[in-house]
């Protein structure tokens, strides 16, 4: 007598949960894979870095910098003009990428006990390249773990190379992403940045103004030669879409001296 075969049970069939069907299940999965995760790496506080994927360490600015001058020397035109300006404006955001690293590496050599060498907040960024890079960068010469909440993207952004492996994350959907930066979050620090860097901070502070988030979340918005040019907080509130008192949940700073020590004041030890 044959027997007709086992089916596959429905959580290891792929097309199932690949499907639309099972979009809850996927959803669910982002939010109780890292939880148990960070619960089983004792990961309970996070500093969150924010900022562009596209700033260059001084190094390759540099570099950038000298291959476009050499093109600008040899062909004067539109194109290699545009290449050379280019070029010197990544020079100029390098400065940032070097003091996320600063930053990221004071912060957690000062979170780490001297006795225990434990580690009590750790610091969080996108997994990708750029500021996200340079804030785990400067945890690892720390000594320190860090956290990358990385995403799928239709052009692959790939984890950097400093995250700790154990605490690397893939995320699908940006929502439950978001959801993991401010959880655990204790203070952020916003780099310059583009559309990705701005969601992410106007949705905070949008949490913030709305009481959906009631723990007090310093948020450090680094750099104000180019958050001020970029968005225009005080125009808003002199046209009367913010309170004054919006202005408040933000403080700029322009110094790794500045945010460490904001941060060590805000935050207890």
């Amino acid at each position: 007598m044959n027997r007709i075969p086992k089916a596959e049970k429905a959580y290891k069939n792929p097309d199932f949960l690949n499907s639309k069907n099972a979009r809850s299940i996927r959803i669910q999965s982002e939010y109780f894979e890292p939880y148990h995760r960070f619960k089983h790496y004792n990961v309970k506080a996070t500093i969150v870095f924010f900022g562009s994927a596209r700033i260059l360490s001084m190094e390759e600015a540099k570099l950038k910098l000298s291959r476009a001058q050499t093109i600008f020397d040899k062909s004067n035109n539109g194109e290699n003009q545009d290449r050379l300006t280019g070029a010197e404006a990544a020079v100029k955001m390098a400065k940032y990428y070097e003091d996320s690293v600063e930053l990221a590496r004071r912060f957690t050599e000062w979170t780490i006990d001297e006795k225990t060498k434990k580690q009590k907040y750790y610091i969080c960024s996108g997994g990708g390249p750029g500021i996200m890079e340079a804030a785990n960068k400067g945890a690892r010469r720390a000594g320190g773990k860090s956290i990358g909440l990385n995403i799928s993207l239709p052009m692959e952004q790939y984890p950097n190379q400093f995250i700790s492996e154990e605490l690397n994350f893939e995320f699908h959907y940006f929502f439950m992403r978001k959801y993991w930066f401010l959880y655990l979050a204790k203070g952020l620090v916003v780099f310059p940045g583009g559309f990705g860097t701005m969601d992410e901070m106007m949705e905070t502070l949008t949490l913030i103004q709305t009481r959906k988030i009631q723990k007090k979340l310093p948020i450090l918005v680094y750099g104000s030669e180019y958050w001020r040019e970029v968005i225009n907080l005080e125009a808003m509130q002199k046209w009367g879409t913010i309170h004054k008192k919006d202005l408040e949940l933000f403080t700029f700073v322009d110094s790794v001296d500045d945010a460490f020590n904001f941060l060590k004041e805000k935050l207890p030890r």
